[in-house]
């Protein structure tokens, strides 16, 4: 597979990789994390984060039974909330 099937399958990887470091930061293993981290360059880590998050929204509006706009509306009122608060 060459091109776009390889751009896919290095942002499935880099989401995987997210999930991860978010499984080895709830542990506590910050070391781990930080090496997940480390194997990805920017522009594959952010694609594999935004793949990630995507899904992680996608599941969690599913599980409500709610629209995924109305999850990212409430989502982008904690991020500002949050950003407000530093």
């Amino acid at each position: 597979m060459t091109g776009a099937g390889d751009s896919f399958l290095a942002t499935a990887d880099a989401a995987q990789t997210g999930a991860g470091v978010i499984a080895a930061r709830y542990r506590g293993d910050v070391a781990s994390a930080n090496a997940l981290l480390s194997g990805l360059d920017d522009r594959v880590r952010a694609a594999g984060f935004l793949f990630l998050a995507d899904l992680a929204v996608t599941l969690l509006a599913q599980c409500e039974g709610r629209p995924v706009d109305d999850v990212v509306a409430e989502l982008s009122l904690q991020i500002a909330a949050q950003a407000s608060s530093l």
